[in-house]
Formats: structure tokens, C-alpha cells, sequence
């Protein structure tokens, strides 16, 4: 039997305080223990990008993280970076391009995508490419999660730049 681990960390935005199993990853904390199915289990080995998340701000996969490691750390997960302005114009364009089809990759892309666009506001289609690399997705091709990304990267007139808003 494991010893568990006290840890206390930000969760989209609010504190949190867990006891946890040494040996538990994030992805399970998220999933099993804290109700955020959001973040997706895929290949368990870190080379699909469906259970990435952003934790102070870099992006990670979740199933490769130790819960314990969250501790005094900030965790943003799909649940968080929709909230947020930014989010919302992602998950708009993802549908207006018709980037999601069965929806597995969705929320592993859409926070990379935030990720992205916070660190290279106007990136061109190959720093797109680049930057999603890690996030796999059997249905669509990419093409149409490409435009996606790049159309959620030009606010509209009047709107707060991306890189100003919640992830």
C-alpha cells in the first residue's frame, strides 16, 4: 500500500487541497478523484496529447505527471480554458470549421491550442502544425483543426487580444 501524499494546488482557478496516493498520476487525480472527465485517458504513455493540460502554464501530459507534483502548482484543464474568453473563441471555431468529429482529441487539442496561441499569437500555419504535434486525432486530417486554431488566433475587431484573456 502506497503512503498519500497532502497536496494543495490551484485548479482552474480555485485552491484545492487533495490527499492522494504517491504513486497516482494527474490524469487519474483529475478523472477518478476530482470529477474532471474533461482531460481524456488515451495511450496512457504520453504520445497522444489527450489528457494534456497546462500547469503553470506549460503544457503537459497528464499521464505522465504524479498527482503529488501538482502541489503548489497552477492546473488548467479543459474545464478551465473553456470558461475563459479565449476558450469560448476556440471552442467556436473548432465547431465552425467542423474540426471535431468524434471528439476524443477535442479537449487535448483545444488546451494545446491555447497553449499555443498564448505563446505565439499569429502563428502561421506550420508553427500551427508544430505546436499541435503531440496531440493525435484519427478523424479529421487536421486540416480543419488547423483553420480552427488559426481563425480562434484573430480576435475580432474590438476584442481583447488572446494572449490577454484566461488560458
Amino acid at each position: 500500500m502506497s503512503a498519500n501524499c497532502d497536496i494543495a494546488f490551484t485548479l482552474n482557478g480555485v485552491k484545492r487541497e487533495l490527499s492522494v496516493p504517491a504513486g497516482m498520476s494527474a490524469l487519474a487525480m483529475l478523472r477518478e478523484r476530482l470529477g474532471l472527465t474533461g482531460t481524456k485517458y488515451g495511450c496512457g504513455e504520453g504520445e497522444c496529447g489527450a489528457c494534456t493540460i497546462l500547469v503553470d502554464g506549460m503544457s503537459v501530459n497528464s499521464c505522465l505527471l504524479f498527482a503529488a507534483d501538482c502541489d503548489g502548482r497552477d492546473v488548467v484543464t479543459i474545464e478551465g480554458v473553456v470558461q475563459s474568453e479565449a476558450g469560448e473563441r476556440l471552442r467556436s471555431a473548432f465547431v465552425a470549421s467542423g474540426a471535431v468529429q468524434c471528439g476524443f482529441c477535442t479537449p487535448g487539442l483545444m488546451v494545446q491550442a491555447s497553449h499555443l496561441i498564448e505563446q505565439h499569437p499569429g502563428a502561421d500555419e506550420a508553427a500551427i502544425r508544430r505546436g499541435i504535434e503531440g496531440n493525435l486525432c484519427r478523424c479529421t486530417g487536421y486540416r480543419k483543426i488547423v483553420d480552427a486554431i488559426a481563425s480562434a488566433a484573430k480576435p475580432d475587431p474590438g476584442q481583447t487580444p488572446f494572449s490577454e484573456g484566461q488560458p
